[in-house]
């Protein structure tokens, strides 16, 4: 039956419209009773004209969606579970004012072939608008290998950009002053070694490295988990790190030490609720591990960040970066004790979902970037990467790049999406869904903890067993068309592509030996002997390795050198079988 409101006679001020809401609201059912009415008396009929496309509603984590939902917070609750922006427990952002007072850096992932080749496309991005540099290494480099090994071979500059030494990582930022600009850089087992020779070219330039700004992402738990390229075992990994952390608290207080991925566990195929709880644990472990080499929570944890997927699913994307922000500000004030606010905050890097592109029309990848970038931005993402839409078939073109930079633009200056701060709190739905990812998520980190850690975890192969569940899952829904990926399994057209490709020019592997081979015999080897015998000597005490990794680079001794003798002091990190 509908609703029916007593009347009295008023006159329209104010005062006496007040008066007529509160005779209103003290009257009206309950809201769960109004749902309840709605589903029986509205909804359920029309159901039984138009059946539902499908039985139930669910988001990638298992989270059943209803079909409506109406509020369930207090005042009360949502003041202190959401609150406002800039205020612990950070679930609205991390700044008061987010993107009306500075955009998100757009920062374009990029590096292939040769040092020269990717500074050249660093320029040209910065030219067309770029605030941010983030360098994409080739396999070589990233598991520590000269490009002149017999390893290496055929794989120098394919995925991204060669650096053996620190003349290449002179070439690879030629004429961009690294004082002016924010870096990123997706390396891991050999971080340390990277960092060493950003720091040495920035002194060339004549930079103060205290002024120096930008990430290393340094995260090795989620190379043993979902990526590979690990190379040394956990201990003497997690003390690289921790060198790291404690020289940059010191030395380049601006850096951000540690970049901890979400963004390849959901690769790997997690769910949202996973990809937050996994990466959180991992947060866990570095900083238990900070904390066990005598460092304090409340400074080195200012120079944490974060590195999220942001995949299709819009809405449990946004809900998904504010649970993580309201967790993480939880972890540190109450497990850690962490009292400094910069301390608390999770300040992240968010990358549009690699997995999700398609060979098969690849035009409607942009469609798919862009939805997942409005995603990160509603979210509060600090910094943004677009995937280009030729990326399921080859290295990105510069068209194709600009495409994928020009939707971040659009976005941030026609969408009005950056106007207003967490301009979806108070969805109804967005909230439930923020609850369920972090009910689910700190389930999983309860049970992780119970394992003994995220390294325990790990070393059990608990983790690596749930994502390759969920990835399962989903494949298995595809195949039956529960879930549909336009142009793959519903919408197919016959095509040809007809794209421009970028092609890696073979030779450049040559001309790398050749610099290296020159390199080599033009340096001070009695100086190189002197610094390789105190790293081997360094390798087995507590002394921070970062200065003497500085000198070591600063005098040419390569990648492959340093990663090569730690290799004979450490040993190799094995997957447990």
């Amino acid at each position: 039956m509908p609703v029916h409101y007593p009347t009295i006679p008023v006159t329209i001020t104010g005062r006496t419209c007040c008066i007529l809401w509160k005779i209103r609201k003290e009257s009206e059912p309950p809201m769960k009773d109004e749902k309840s009415r709605w589903e029986r008396e509205t909804l359920q009929p029309n159901l039984d004209r138009f059946p539902a496309r499908k039985e139930t509603f669910e988001t990638s984590s298992g989270i059943l969606l209803e079909p409506a939902y109406v509020p369930t917070k207090s005042e009360a609750e949502f003041i202190r579970q959401v609150g406002f922006p800039g205020e612990f427990p950070y679930t609205r952002g991390i700044h008061p004012a987010m993107y009306r007072s500075r955009m998100w850096t757009m920062r374009q992932y990029a590096g292939y072939a040769s040092a020269e080749q990717s500074n050249q496309r660093y320029r040209y991005l910065l030219a067309q608008g770029q605030t941010g540099l983030s360098v994409a290494f080739d396999l070589p480099t990233q598991i520590g290998y000269d490009a002149d090994e017999p390893i290496s071979l055929g794989e120098v500059g394919k995925v991204g950009v060669s650096i053996s030494s620190i003349l290449d990582m002179e070439t690879l930022f030629k004429e961009i002053p690294l004082e002016k600009v924010s870096t990123s850089m997706t390396i891991n087992a050999p971080a340390a070694v990277l960092l060493a020779m950003y720091i040495a070219v920035s002194k060339r330039q004549g930079a103060d490295p205290a002024k120096l700004r930008g990430t290393i992402q340094n995260d090795i738990l989620k190379e043993y988990i979902a990526r590979g390229t690990y190379i040394f075992p956990p201990k003497p990994s997690m003390r690289l790190i921790t060198d790291i952390f404690q020289y940059c608290q010191q030395q380049v207080p601006r850096w951000n030490t540690i970049s901890i991925s979400g963004y390849h566990i959901r690769e790997a195929g997690s769910t949202a609720a996973q990809e937050v709880a996994f990466t959180l644990a991992n947060g866990i472990a570095y900083v238990e591990a900070a904390i066990h080499a005598g460092l304090d929570v409340n400074e080195f944890a200012t120079q944490i960040s974060f590195f999220f997927n942001a995949h299709n699913n819009f809405l449990e994307e946004v809900a998904k970066f504010r649970a993580a922000r309201r967790m993480w500000a939880h972890i540190m004030a109450e497990r850690f004790g962490a009292t400094n606010p910069r301390a608390q905050m999770l300040r992240f890097h968010t990358q549009t979902a690699g997995s999700t592109l398609t060979a098969q029309q690849p035009e409607n990848n942009i469609v798919r970037v862009t939805l997942q970038a409005l995603a990160a931005v509603m979210g509060g993402t600090q910094s943004l990467h677009t995937n280009s839409m030729d990326e399921a078939l080859w290295l990105p073109t510069e068209k194709s790049v600009r495409v994928a930079l020009r939707t971040q633009q659009i976005i941030a200056h026609e969408s009005g999406a950056a106007d207003s701060v967490d301009p979806l709190a108070g969805s109804f739905l967005v909230e439930e869904l923020t609850d369920q990812i972090e009910k689910i998520a700190s389930d999983y980190i309860e049970n992780i903890d119970q394992r003994g850690g995220a390294l325990a975890a790990i070393e059990q192969g608990y983790i690596q067993g749930e994502i390759q569940d969920a990835a399962y899952r989903f494949q298995q829904a595809v195949e039956r068309k529960e879930e549909i990926v336009v142009g793959v399994n519903a919408f197919q057209i016959d095509e040809k592509v007809d794209l421009e490709r970028l092609k890696v020019d073979p030779t450049i592997e040559q001309e790398a030996h050749a610099r290296l081979k020159a390199l080599r015999s033009g340096r001070d080897a009695a100086k190189v002997s002197e610094l390789l015998t105190r790293l081997e000597k360094a390798a087995h005490t507590s002394e921070n390795l970062m200065p003497l990794l500085i000198e070591m680079v600063e005098h040419d001794i390569t990648l492959g050198e340093i990663c090569n003798l730690l290799r004979r002091e450490w040993g190799e990190y094995q997957q447990p079988q």
